[in-house]
Order: structure tokens, then sequence, then C-alpha cells
């Protein structure tokens, strides 16, 4: 019952707390002349206030500040130094542009704290495909690996508005669910209070006229938080937790099963870039989200909603097989699902320069259009009209 009351006070600050700052933000951006420029990749038109992640910042700040003492390990003191590296780094992209290799170098210091938290520690993976204990040097590289790979990849799927908002919403709904099954009532309260923030954000990121991206510094902090929260989800040791509706052993696929939506598009543009044969990290318009906006003609709102239905009931269909079946026919199960939808979108590419030509190709196609309205005989007879009825000017 404290938990139930703590969790809504919890929820209700922190959604209140970032949908009464996010206008100042507005406000202060658009005084500033801080906002986002579209280009030609954009899947915008017009100029967007963007740090909108600022919220997310401060909203997790006093919600570590209120619930700590419940972190058996003191890990409120090792997230808060972590959020404050990729705040300060996301805040900084978000306003001059900074070099990838800086970005993952500081992605690399914000998760050296996570990591040595005995908190975090992944000693076992419970018999996932027989693998038991693990050295600690392993779990140090396993973690550090998923921890950036998950950052990055969330930071990916921010592209269409929406959609980075609602993938995060039903990870934390998921996560906040787990920890709450486990007792683990910290992380439960900390997914929470982020939950809140991005329900709340999310309502600004849909709105026509109080339109704000969350930006680099939104998604670095959502990406950082889930991915602290995986590797807490990973920890979990079998002995301790029995009320999960699934074998922890099976834990790994149903964690793959939940960020399936950010590692699967994050999987697929990477593909599609190195047979393009042009580096992993060069800029398209090649992501899921953009292939059912460009090819299939959905709205943002639409796309977002789909995506986020997908992760939903991906997550749920392998928590029940994740009940009673064995790792290796879940594994067989997760890699035909996504050769399956790596088929159906992997058709769907067209590289950065194709994209070009159509925009040009578009171009003069309006030119033209143009210079034939200006030259027909309809368009000749209004401009001699005001010719004829524009005042002469003194001799």
């Amino acid at each position: 019952m404290f938990f139930l009351e703590t969790a809504i006070l919890l929820f209700l600050g922190s959604f209140l707390l970032t949908y009464l700052t996010i206008p100042k933000i507005i406000g202060v951006v658009e005084h500033k002349r801080l906002m986002d420029d579209p280009n030609k990749r954009s899947s915008h038109t017009t100029r967007t206030p963007t740090l909108g992640g600022v919220a997310f910042f401060y909203t997790l700040i006093f919600a570590l500040f209120f619930i700590r003492g419940r972190d058996a390990f003191d890990e409120a003191m090792y997230i808060i130094p972590g959020l404050t590296i990729l705040f300060i780094v996301g805040l900084k992209d978000d306003l001059v542009v900074i070099s990838p290799g800086a970005k993952l170098l500081s992605q690399v210091f914000a998760i050296a704290f996570i990591l040595t938290n005995p908190s975090f520690t992944i000693h076992s993976l419970n018999g996932f495909l027989n693998i038991n204990e693990i050295p600690y040097y392993l779990y140090l590289i396993i973690g550090g690996f998923m921890m950036i790979t998950i950052i990055n990849s969330y930071n990916l799927i921010d592209g269409i508005d929406g959609l980075a908002s609602v993938v995060g919403i039903v990870i934390l709904v998921i996560y906040t669910t787990i920890f709450y099954l486990t007792e683990e009532y910290f992380f439960a309260l900390l997914a929470i209070a982020l939950n809140a923030s991005l329900m709340s954000f999310l309502g600004f990121n849909l709105s026509s006229d109080k339109k704000i991206f969350m930006g680099d510094t939104g998604s670095l902090i959502v990406g950082f938080i889930i991915s602290v929260l995986t590797l807490k989800f990973l920890a979990l040791r079998p002995v301790v937790y029995t009320d999960l509706p699934f074998l922890l052993e099976n834990a790994p696929l149903i964690a793959i099963s939940i960020l399936i939506v950010p590692l699967f598009d994050t999987a697929r543009v990477f593909a599609i870039r190195i047979a393009n044969k042009k580096g992993p990290f060069s800029p398209d318009r090649n992501h899921t989200h953009h292939v059912l906006i460009d090819y299939w003609g959905l709205t943002h709102k639409q796309a977002s909603f789909i995506i986020g239905c997908f992760n939903l009931l991906f997550v749920t269909l392998f928590i029940v097989l994740g009940s009673t079946a064995k790792n290796l026919g879940m594994v067989i199960m997760l890699v035909s699902v996504v050769i399956f939808l790596g088929y159906i979108f992997f058709k769907y590419n067209y590289n950065f320069t194709t994209l070009k030509q159509k925009i040009l190709l578009k171009r003069r196609v309006n030119r033209f259009k143009s210079k034939v309205e200006k030259t027909s005989p309809k368009n000749r007879k209004k401009e001699k009209k005001k010719d004829e009825d524009a005042p002469v000017g003194d001799t």
C-alpha cells in the first residue's frame, strides 16, 4: 500500500513538473532562436523548438532525491553522474553538434558508474543456452556493449513525432511491472517517474502549436535509463524472484523482445548502409518509421501508434512463450521473426543519393509549373490589367 501511494504521488509530481516547465523551455528556445531547422532528411518542414529533454533531466534528479533510501546499494548516487554527463553532451550536441566519437566516449564514462555498482553485476545467465556463472570481466564487456547499444538504438528511433515517446512508454510500463513483481521498488519508481515525464512530453511533441522535440538531450537520457533498467533486469537471480510470469532463464530473450523496436531498426539501417557501401552512421531515410511514412503514406501519429502496438504485442507473445518454452525454441522463433521483418522492410530501401535526386526533380517540376502558370493567357491578362490600373508617377 505504501508503494502505491508513493507511486501515485511520484507519477503526478513528475507529470506536472514536466507539463508546467516545457512551455517555459519553448519560450526560452524561441527567444534565443535555438530551434531545429529542417533539412532534406527531416520529417518536419518548419523550425521547431528542441531541448525538451531538459525537462527529463531535472524531473529525474528530483525523483531520485525523493526515492533515495529505497536503493539497497545506493544506486541513485551512481545514476546521477551518468545522467549528468549525458545531459551535458546531449545539450551541446543539440546546440552546436559534436562528433560521434566524442558522444561515444561520453557514453563510456556514463555507463562506467553503473557497471561498478554491485547491484548491476550479472553473476549468471541462469541457464540460458546452458550458460550459468560468468566471470566479472565478461560481465563488464557484455554489460558495457549492451548499454551503449541501447542508448544509441533509442537515439536513432527519435526521427518522427511521438515515436520515441510511445516506444519509451511501452518499455517503461513493462519494466515497472517486472520490478514491482520482483519487489525492486526503487527501479519501479524510477521507471514510473520517467514514464510520467514522457507522457507529459508526448502531448507537446504531437501538438501543432506548442510542438517541441526531445532532442539528443532527451533521447540520450531516456536511452540511458532504459539501459540501466535492462542491466538490472538481467542481474536478477532466480533464487530470490519467483513471481515473474516467465522463466528467469529466458530473461535475455525477454529483454530483446522489450527492446525489439530500437534494436531491429538499428540493425536494419546499419545493414542497408553497409550494403550500399556507406558508413553505418551515415544519414539517410531508411529507418522503419520513414518506410511507413514515405512508402505507406502514414502520418507520424499513425506510424508511432502502429510501432508502439507492435512492440507491446511482441513482448506479450514472448512473455507467454517464456513461461514454458525452452531457450533454443525461443531463439529460433526470435531469429525467424527478425528475418521475416527484415525481408519485408529490406525491399523498402533507398539511399541518400536517390532521395536527393527525387527532391531535386520535384523542385524542378514545381518551378516548371510556376513558369507555365505565369505565361498562360489568363495570367498575362491579369498582369496587363495591373499595369493599366497602376498610378502614373509625376513627370
